[in-house]
């Protein structure tokens, strides 16, 4: 029996967007996978970004992450793009701001569709483009006392 898009749950569900955030507390990898949950999803992709330890060479000690007002909404613009370009089942992305140091994690985005090459594509869509669109900044501090001010994410 041939594969077809006829059944509703290759197409892109009702509302797709089920997490959209961006938080001062420790982000929690179980939450957004349980937010993109979907029965008809066979692919789940999910994307964890951590502060690392070194930068372009450097020890990083620590770093802060700022967001503009709009963050959110931007964040929200994109997950709607990623939306309209996917059969997306469910989707969620939060960003946390403040003060992190190594390890914790700084953005985790995940994405659910009928298939895993989707799945997969969608999630790399979704974080490439918060990554370059959303105004978050990030102030590193490095192990020699040196500074930097990083845009967009």
């Amino acid at each position: 029996m041939a594969a077809t898009h006829d059944h509703p749950g290759e197409q892109v569900a009702d509302d797709p967007i089920k997490l959209v955030a961006i938080r001062e507390t420790p982000l929690s990898v179980d939450e957004v996978f349980r937010a993109v949950g979907d029965d008809a999803a066979g692919g789940t992709t999910l994307f964890v970004g951590t502060v690392r330890n070194h930068d372009g060479g450097v020890d990083v000690d620590r770093l802060g992450y700022s967001c503009h007002p709009s963050a959110e909404a931007e964040m929200r613009r994109i997950a709607e793009k990623v939306v309209a370009e996917y059969p997306v089942r469910a989707l969620a992305a939060v960003h946390r701001v403040g003060d992190l140091t190594v390890g914790d994690l700084a953005v985790v985005v995940a994405v659910s569709c009928p298939h895993r090459g989707e799945a997969f594509e969608a999630c790399r869509k979704l974080i490439d483009d918060l990554k370059h669109e959303v105004p978050i900044w990030k102030h590193q501090t490095f192990s020699d006392g040196t500074e930097e001010w990083v845009g967009a994410c």
